[in-house]
């Protein structure tokens, strides 16, 4: 309890963080599929006829030509497309900004969500109800995200710069080269840009997440259908992951596009905030866009949760006599 469930979380976070990196990259690229925003008149060319008609000719021919949407490619397709233009390396970046936000948000959960699982736990049985488990959860999520926030905006730019036209990317060299170019350009409140999406989203993964493995553990080991080792911690984990991702994947699509639009001065920014940029996702791309990245957020979520609580679980044992 106490500094040491805040180690045990920190650690095994950004082990579990940095090895499923490159999942969590293709899941931002996806959700940033479909993402438009109206061009400036003088962006869109104007063509003129290389030969004139007669005027009683009734012949009319377009003035303006705009590119079809780009197709929807699936996660795999998003990889190898990756690695053929921007290199193998490039599945990593940003990876700076994703072991600083597990040091920062996970490890801030992990810890406070422990605190308060001891504190809850009834003495007698040793258990800890299930709704008592969601509350902590939303708790430390919810502190966790606001500690960590700043590392968060860094991450899902630098993840999705490689997407951006070459003249249009902002090239940062770290994650400290990122969150000094956004203080100094767009001022220290854009490092809590879409903080109320990462609260909510943080609240809703943590409380799934830690709640979920907790209770599925607690399940399998008094319905005798495994020891408590390995198997057990797989088990619990997926079903952990699997629970997470479904509940928290609509918040995570309008936080990544909050937290990427570029905004310049003079100019009205893509979206006005979380509930416009919903507005103007569905409107735009239907409903099912909420759920844009599902399958590398499953794909990640799961390797994730199963990393997360097995290194947990070990670092726990290695600590137990400190």
């Amino acid at each position: 309890m106490g500094l040491k469930g805040f180690a045990e979380g920190g650690v095994a976070s950004i082990i579990a963080g940095a090895s499923t990196h490159p999942l969590d990259l293709i899941k931002v690229r996806m959700q940033l599929q479909g993402e438009s925003h109206i061009p400036n008149p003088s962006s869109v060319q104007s063509y003129r006829p290389a030969f004139a008609l007669s005027s009683t000719a009734n012949i009319s021919l377009p003035t303006s030509f705009e590119p079809p949407p780009p197709p929807r490619v699936g996660p795999l397709s998003i990889g190898v497309r990756i690695i053929q233009s921007e290199g193998a390396a490039a599945l990593f970046s940003g990876v700076s900004a994703t072991i600083l936000r597990q040091t920062l948000y996970s490890t801030t959960r992990m810890g406070l969500y422990d605190v308060l699982k001891h504190k809850w736990t009834d003495p007698d049985t040793n258990t800890m109800p299930l709704v008592r488990k969601i509350v902590a959860g939303l708790i430390s999520g919810a502190v966790g995200a606001a500690v960590g926030n700043p590392a968060d905006v860094a991450m899902v730019r630098m993840q999705a710069d490689g997407r951006l036209p070459i003249d249009q990317r902002r090239n940062y060299k770290s994650v400290v080269d990122a969150l000094n170019q956004m203080s100094k350009q767009e001022g220290v409140a854009s490092l809590w840009r879409g903080s109320s999406l990462t609260v909510n989203r943080a609240m809703i993964v943590t409380a799934s997440q830690l709640a979920s493995y907790d209770q599925a553990k607690e399940m399998i080991l008094e319905k005798g259908l495994m020891s408590d080792g390995i198997g057990t911690h797989v088990a619990a984990s997926f079903l952990a992951g699997f629970v997470a991702s479904v509940a928290s994947n609509p918040i995570d699509v309008i936080k990544t596009r909050v937290m990427n639009m570029k905004v310049e001065p003079g100019v009205e920014p893509p979206y006005k905030g979380a509930l416009d940029c919903a507005m103007k996702t569905v409107k735009a791309e239907g409903p099912m866009a909420l759920y844009k990245g599902f399958i590398p957020t499953i794909s990640r979520q799961g390797p994730f949760t199963v990393v997360l609580f097995v290194t947990l679980e070990q670092v726990r044992k290695l600590l137990k006599d400190f």
